[in-house]
């Protein structure tokens, strides 16, 4: 176990078993790290298994097989209680949509202080001093604490479900697309404040998104998912200057560019087919069907996740 990555995952697995005795491989074989102090960006299409990832490694879902670990201690599986709780005390996740996360029956204050009362870390007045504490964390005020969700913008539930995942003193936070759903003006504030929080606390992050831009903003390395699995990894700026992977090549030539002369002239790699079903994957190397290298081992023998440069990884046979 690397002690510089406060998270690892080797070759995870999550499947879902379906009527007729199908089988959706939603996480199909994902080994990746999170070193201590920095963000791991994963990218790639709607449906190809980021959010089951992340779902997964907090405990939302049980692993179907694979190992998870954090800080050097296997933690997946089928977790005892006290193992749930020793994670949840040190990991978090905030959540994709503001709206859907927060009780909307309990007040801020209480949301906020959820984990702390089942633990009863806090007497009254000292709880209450934390929620001020955790609230002006995130650029909310005291007043905030009485109020119900229904109360606030989306940018504001979702810096109440920040200040929830901080409560607990985290030091992994898994960010389940959590700008998404939120106007672009507010988008660039909540990223800013993560950037921030992580410089104060040293906080770790797994950040799940498909908005390529923000993932190269906030990220030291980048995973590529496709239909399932990884098919590259290597550090931002490098897999974002030089990616490899025919699949990686195709989706970050659709990031728009902010020089009107160049977006005019630049012709974004256009894949044939569509994305198959995870149910029933293509033979072979999963993106073969859609490949414009495709050759005739790609269709039988699923390429190795292997180095190709110093820190650079991809699955592929041409590479």
């Amino acid at each position: 176990m690397n002690t510089d990555c406060i998270l690892q995952t080797n070759n995870l697995c999550k499947y879902f078993k379906l009527k007729g005795g199908k089988v959706l491989k939603a996480v199909d074989g994902v080994s990746l790290s999170v070193e201590r102090g920095k963000t791991l960006g994963v990218v790639g299409e709607s449906g190809c298994g980021k959010s089951t990832l992340g779902r997964t490694i907090i405990g939302v879902y049980e692993p179907t097989s694979g190992e998870i670990m954090f800080d050097g201690k296997p933690v997946g599986g089928r977790r005892s209680l006290s193992a749930r709780r020793d994670f949840a005390s040190k990991a978090q996740m905030i959540f994709q949509d503001p709206y859907a996360c927060l009780n909307p029956r309990m007040t801020v204050g209480d949301i906020i202080a959820e984990g702390w009362d089942i633990t009863k870390k806090y007497k009254k007045l000292e709880r209450r001093e934390k929620i001020v504490e955790m609230l002006s964390l995130v650029g909310l005020n005291e007043e905030h604490a009485n109020r119900f969700p229904h109360e606030f913008s989306g940018g504001q539930r979702q810096r109440i479900g920040i200040a929830r995942a901080l409560s607990m003193e985290s030091k992994l936070i898994i960010c389940d697309e959590p700008i998404s759903a939120l106007d672009v003006s507010i988008q660039a504030q909540v990223m800013n404040l993560l950037c921030d929080l992580q410089q104060l606390f040293g906080l770790s992050y797994l950040f799940i998104a498909h908005d390529l831009s923000m993932v190269r903003y906030i990220s030291d390395h980048v995973a590529v998912m496709y239909l399932g699995g990884i098919v590259e990894y290597a550090d931002s700026e490098e897999i974002y200057r030089n990616p490899r992977h025919p699949y990686t090549k195709a989706l970050f030539s659709a990031i728009p560019t902010p020089n009107p002369r160049i977006e005019k002239i630049r012709k974004a790699a256009i894949l044939k087919g569509s994305v198959p079903s995870p149910i029933n994957a293509p033979p072979g190397c999963k993106f073969s069907s859609r490949c414009p290298y495709v050759m005739d081992i790609c269709a039988e023998e699923p390429p190795e996740f292997s180095q190709i440069a110093p820190g650079h990884f991809a699955a592929c046979h041409i590479l």
